[in-house]
């Protein structure tokens, strides 16, 4: 994949985006792991993780699927290395690779299952993703994606205004490098254009209430920590008051009674 493609690689490549995955795990799975029931998938699957990052879901799809064959697919060798570590127990039915979304190198039909994380947000023109993953997905197979939306994080309001910190200053970032901020709700609509059935949206509600505190503030944290300089060359603001920003937001997060959530969209659907 060109940095063309991978316009973010480097922040995806750093610690803090490791760091980010364990905990965006921790606070989605518990919800999001009985979405899988509906696809009534069992026994020897092939299953694909697409942007598997260090394998955080990778290892939890292999518990719930555990005669499939999974393999995870990332563009960056430094993630698959932490994955393949921390996966060593699970022997040789689970694999990584490196391997490019937008070129993947696996026969048409191949996959019963295709996993998709994180990732549509991160890629420009995300529908030549899906349309490599309709290729190499099983007709009658399942495609189970979670696509960010940065319009759907509301924190308290008080001297700053974090709906527009999110408004004026991500999604102008993400737009700049060609991706979209926004594919959590546009995502639904280009699966029904590829002709894709049994179509849901579902949401994952990350908040103070249902995700211990820490956990949801450590997200924010390592936002700040992979992104304010990135988010000041693309704004043209103060990296410090972009991290005064972040800094807001998590001692809200982390302040009873104040509340904050994130509504995180998972598109699921069944290939025509």
């Amino acid at each position: 994949m060109t940095s063309d493609r991978n316009p973010q690689a480097r922040q995806m490549g750093d610690e803090s985006m490791a760091r980010n995955l364990a905990l965006q795990a921790q606070a989605i799975w518990p919800q999001e792991q009985a979405l899988f029931d509906r696809y009534g998938l069992s026994g020897n699957l092939r299953v694909l993780d697409l942007g598997c990052g260090t394998g955080e879901i990778t290892r939890r799809l292999a518990q719930r699927y555990p005669q499939a064959e999974i393999v995870g697919v990332d563009i960056l060798d430094g993630n698959l290395a932490i994955a393949r570590r921390d996966s060593a127990a699970l022997g040789d039915r689970v694999r990584y690779e490196v391997g490019d979304a937008f070129a993947l190198t696996y026969p048409e039909v191949h996959f019963d299952l295709v996993v998709c994380r994180h990732m549509s947000q991160a890629v420009p023109d995300f529908p030549r993703v899906l349309d490599e993953i309709g290729r190499v997905l099983k007709r009658g197979g399942w495609l189970h994606l979670l696509s960010e939306d940065y319009g759907m994080l509301r924190m308290p309001r008080g001297a700053r205004d974090p709906d527009r910190f999110w408004v004026d200053t991500v999604l102008p970032y993400l737009e700049s490098i060609g991706c979209d901020g926004r594919i959590g709700r546009h995502t639904s609509p280009l699966l029904e254009q590829r002709g894709y059935t049994e179509l849901a949206v579902d949401y994952i509600v990350v908040d103070t209430l249902r995700v211990p505190r820490e956990t949801f503030a450590g997200i924010l944290r390592a936002w700040r920590d992979g992104y304010v300089e990135p988010l000041a060359q693309a704004s043209g603001r103060d990296p410090a008051d972009l991290r005064a920003d972040f800094d807001a937001m998590i001692a809200d997060i982390e302040t009873p009674p104040r509340y904050a959530v994130w509504q995180v969209p998972v598109v699921s659907a069944r290939h025509g």
